[in-house]
């Protein structure tokens, strides 16, 4: 074994790889935090060189849906007023924080991220605000530069952030772009959208002309080019090429008719990331994970924003999922992210990667499970 100074000797009492579970795991990192080798070892702790961690190392985890510009609005907005009052909010409060402020909550909820565990971040920008932060941040970043708005007909204001690294294109949701804008983004380019989808019954109460958003917008004078398409699934098949690969956020009320709708039009990967922490802060809706599960679905994680959630943490997201098998937790937490947005290098702890590591604690070991008590560490 390399005993360079150049090199890092990290065990644990168990590794996710990223894959499965590992007893008496001894992980050897070169100084660029490239994995060198993953071995085990019964007695890591005896051995010197070696610093052994109490608990489950877990690569860097993928946080595959944030709005990193709207950390400003942390506590801004109050919770379980529902979907319709929460969005009418967002109008109200935005104009009330300086750049300053702004600014300030930006770094510190980058900052944050990084030393609780997390490696990549799916981030939704609607300015530039944020990515000043992300240049030099230490987390990677994959951004969509969000189109929105029944009144907008072009995607000009938002193509001037396709300057900056690893940013593209994406609609909204099926509920806040005009038909023809929506399919001209899903139609242009390759890299995955990301749209969110069935937050809320009120989704697919619009296209029958009723329910909380129906009402919002017929009282606002909006008008929706769009319901002939009977329901938000049927949008999303007859608008987006089955070559595309998509992220779904949030889910919520996604039934089994969606599924199938949706798993028989695409033959690119379909990611389904729940965001139950912003869900509860909401709506108090819950995300049928079950149903998810049943379906051998492509599941993933996001915090959403600080505007809907009272922390950007995806062990807060897999606690609020209950008790879940860790492995299956910290699959969708970091493989699946990182397959998600496409970042090859990150979500396995083998030789040659880059994933980060952190170290998981406070767990139930008998059934192998998150308990209240658990918590995160970052390691490398």
């Amino acid at each position: 074994m390399n005993s360079s100074p150049s090199f890092r000797r990290i065990a644990s009492n168990y590794l996710f790889t990223g894959r499965h579970l590992v007893k008496h795991p001894l992980v050897t990192v070169r100084a660029d935090g490239r994995i060198e080798s993953v071995e085990t070892c019964a007695a890591p702790d005896g051995r010197p060189g070696v610093e052994f961690y109490a608990g489950v190392l877990v690569p860097g985890l993928i946080n595959v849906h944030c709005h990193l510009e709207l950390s400003y609005l942390r506590g801004a907005i109050a919770q379980d007023g529902g979907f319709a009052a929460f969005a009418r909010s967002m109008g109200r409060v935005r104009g009330q924080f300086s750049e300053q402020e702004r600014a300030a909550a930006i770094a510190a909820a980058d900052a944050r991220m990084w030393a609780e565990g997390m490696q990549a971040v799916g981030d939704v920008a609607n300015g530039d605000s944020a990515f000043a932060v992300k240049a030099r941040s230490r987390l990677s970043y994959r951004t969509f530069a969000e189109v929105f708005g029944l009144h907008t007909d072009s995607t000009d204001e938002q193509r001037r952030l396709l300057r900056y690294p690893e940013t593209s294109l994406t609609p909204h949701s099926i509920y806040s772009v005009q038909d023809a804008l929506f399919r001209e983004i899903c139609a242009e380019g390759d890299e995955p959208l990301s749209i969110h989808f069935m937050e809320t019954p009120a989704e697919a109460e619009l296209f029958e002309q009723r329910g909380e958003l129906w009402e919002w917008y017929r009282k606002a004078g909006f008008t929706c080019d769009f319901l002939h398409y009977g329901s938000p699934a049927r949008r999303i098949v007859e608008s987006v090429p089955a070559d595309r690969s998509v992220i779904l956020i949030h889910n919520c009320c996604v039934n089994q008719q969606d599924i199938d709708l949706i798993m028989n039009h695409f033959t690119a990967p379909v990611w389904w990331c729940l965001c139950p922490g912003s869900n509860r802060y909401i709506s108090r809706l819950v995300p049928p994970v079950e149903l998810f599960r049943r379906n051998g679905l492509n599941i993933c994680l996001g915090t959403d924003s600080l505007a809907s959630n009272t922390a950007l943490s995806l062990l807060g997201e897999m606690q609020h999922l209950g008790k879940i098998p860790l492995a299956e937790l910290l699959t969708w937490a970091a493989p699946n992210g990182a397959r998600a947005l496409g970042f090859s290098e990150l979500g396995e702890v083998a030789a040659g990667k880059r994933p980060g590591l952190a170290v998981l604690s406070g767990l139930d070991y008998d059934s192998m499970t998150l308990t209240p008590a658990s918590c995160i560490a970052r390691i490398l």
